[in-house]
């Protein structure tokens, strides 16, 4: 197949992903198990066209072959759930020759597409549950199981939804992918223009200007973005050169841009994907989730905030020049952003109005679309505007190939843990360890989140630790909520945490600089968001919960953790005497980290007090 005709079958192919995606979250999903056949036939389908096997090899016309014999397995299988949908809802059906021939060729189809995409941990893990389904009953201890034979977990697999048609697979195929391409349209129809305009204006003229402004716009890109890793790619390469042109340290400038981009997943409102995944499985409202995830995002970006600010005070880094940031007039300009305003209106009005999730985003599409054709009408022609919506659907389509195949398998891992009761087994022996301390027992499971975590994406990773780990700490009376918001930060954050810090990776690669000193500077700049977490266990205010006193005493506590931790790593000096400095904030972030109502007043009194003292004192950092 000629070049030009492979690009023309896989830019059909992501057109057509988005168009369905379109039409279901306008007219509604098709039946359960039907809807998720056909997305997971249609992003596989794309994937194989977009991450081709052997491409540009000479043995290209074997990884042809294979290509296809694992993509008509998959529209196989696909085929078969849809004809038999009644059998099976209505039914237990035995698994068959068939049905086991069906499943390893759909299982090795989404593991393989898994494997192209984001390397090679995340199809080991789920090939380390199935293993562990078929085998475990030969393992000692507390670890082994009863045992299950290959049709029983083919049952569990594929004849049902339980398995790879489970929940996961069903948020991708309505949810999630309505979001995708709700952000995708955002973005080419000027919205990504207008995050970046924004962010220089407001950051540009401060101390570390350009370092904010990759603060700011990546974190607007992260709010709609599905992954830490693509944020950084895609902001970084015009935040990133703007750093190193003004003089910051390469490694400084990675560092920037891999947390603030990490920073997006945890903010709401689509949290890499991860606010619908976990509204579903604690069956609690999405709004719920956006809620309790508010103070702490708010909490990280400012962080990030304080340490550039310190790091550019203390280091004379340079502001952007005023000729280079856009005016004020082209910012607010209606084409601008109407588009994003009667985006987010429909999207506010559907939510509004009781629809489901993936209806409001429709409804924000409805909204962008309109604006979008009111606005350019004048300046591009019917054929411009159509290329631009198009384009949005083609990048809608590619960015759910990633994750339809990710959660796809993901639900065939967590279908394992949940047959195997493994997950319950390792909470048993994490709360048993810790002897029923709520803060030991959220310092393990916050270091096997962060080890666990590696080299996935955001909703990936956090599918895998709250199966795993969410139940030993809502075993030990932490509220689910919380449990979950704990387990999702500290797996996400996993993406800057050495040694496998994927964002730290690109972004150093970007800045043409050795990732190990870019790593050490995301730890530093990211360092609140290792010890946010620990205020969603310690403070119910975290959650926007227990009343106004118990709000009031979280967002003191945080502050205080937001001034004092960046403080402390950066050398600021307070007093004038470095070892008296040190005492001082140490003293701080232990009373942020002691939730009580007195402490965090008690906390910041202390900073802002001995910042006093040291300027009278001619020993402050300015």
């Amino acid at each position: 197949m000629r070049f030009a005709n492979f690009q023309t079958v896989q830019k059909g192919l992501a057109i057509l992903v988005g168009a369905f995606v379109f039409y279901t979250a306008a007219t509604g999903p098709f039946e359960g198990l039907i809807q998720r056949a056909l997305f997971l036939m249609l992003v596989t389908a794309l994937g194989f066209a977009l991450y081709p096997l052997g491409a540009g090899k000479s043995w290209r016309p074997v990884g042809m072959a294979i290509d296809l014999a694992l993509c008509a397995a998959t529209l196989a299988a696909g085929g078969y759930i849809i004809v038999n949908y009644d059998e099976i809802m209505t039914s237990l059906p035995w698994a068959t020759t068939l049905d086991k021939a069906l499943t390893v060729g759909l299982v090795m189809a989404v593991l393989e597409l898994g494997r192209r995409t984001v390397g090679l941990i995340f199809p080991v893990l789920v090939l380390a549950g199935i293993a562990y389904a078929l085998f475990g009953d030969l393992l000692p201890g507390a670890l082994r199981h009863r045992g299950f034979d290959a049709a029983f977990v083919t049952e569990t697999i594929f004849l049902g939804d339980l398995g790879i048609w489970g929940m996961l697979t069903g948020v991708a195929a309505t949810v999630i992918a309505a979001f995708v391409l709700f952000g995708a349209l955002l973005l080419h129809s000027g919205g990504g223009q207008a995050f970046m305009d924004l962010a220089m204006r407001l950051g540009g003229r401060q101390p570390g200007g350009a370092a904010k402004i990759a603060t700011i716009a990546s974190g607007l890109f992260g709010m709609i973005s599905g992954s830490a890793v693509a944020n950084v790619a895609t902001t970084g390469n015009f935040t990133i050169p703007m750093m190193i042109r003004l003089g910051y340290p390469r490694p400084f400038a990675a560092a920037v841009e891999a947390v603030a981009s990490t920073g997006g997943q945890i903010a709401p409102p689509i949290m890499g994907a991860a606010a619908f995944v976990m509204a579903e499985i604690l069956g609690v409202p999405y709004t719920t989730i956006i809620l309790g995830a508010i103070v702490p995002a708010v909490l990280f970006y400012a962080s990030v905030f304080v340490t550039v600010h310190y790091v550019a005070v203390k280091r004379g880094l340079a502001v952007v020049p005023s000729e280079e940031l856009p005016a004020w007039n082209t910012i607010l300009a209606p084409r601008r952003v109407a588009p994003i305003l009667c985006a987010l209106g429909g999207l506010g009005i559907g939510i509004w109005m009781g629809r489901s999730i993936a209806t409001a985003a429709f409804y924000g599409v409805v909204g962008l679309l309109i604006a979008f054709v009111a606005t350019e009408w004048n300046r591009l022609s019917p054929r411009q505007m159509i290329g631009k919506i198009i384009d949005g659907l083609e990048d809608a389509g590619k960015g759910l190939v990633i994750i339809g195949v990710l959660l796809a398998g993901a639900q065939i891992l967590v279908s394992m843990i949940n047959l195997t009761g493994i997950g319950v087994t390792l909470s048993s022996l994490i709360v048993s360890l810790a002897g029923d301390s709520v803060p030991l027992v959220a310092l393990i499971v916050g270091l096997v989140c962060l080890i666990m975590g590696m080299g996935l994406p955001t909703t990936a990773a956090y599918v895998l630790v709250a199966a795993v780990l969410a139940p030993a700490m809502t075993a030990v009376g932490v509220d689910p909520l919380a449990a979950h918001l704990f387990v999702f930060y500290f797996a996400t954050i996993s993406v800057i945490t050495p040694p496998v810090c994927v964002a730290v990776f690109v972004g150093s690669g970007i800045a043409n600089t050795n990732w190990l000193p870019a790593a050490g500077q995301a730890v530093r700049l990211g360092a609140v968001t290792y010890l946010v977490p620990f205020l969603l266990v310690l403070y119910p205010g975290m959650l926007l919960q227990g009343g106004p006193l118990a709000i009031a005493e979280a967002i003191l506590g945080g502050i205080a953790l937001v001034m004092a931790v960046p403080a402390l790593l950066v050398g600021v000096s307070l007093t004038g005497t470095r070892a008296l400095d040190i005492a001082i904030l140490l003293v701080v972030i232990g009373l942020a980290l002691w939730p009580n109502p007195v402490t965090p007043v008690l906390a910041l009194a202390l900073f802002f007090g001995a910042t006093k003292f040291g300027k009278q004192g001619k020993g402050a950092l300015a």
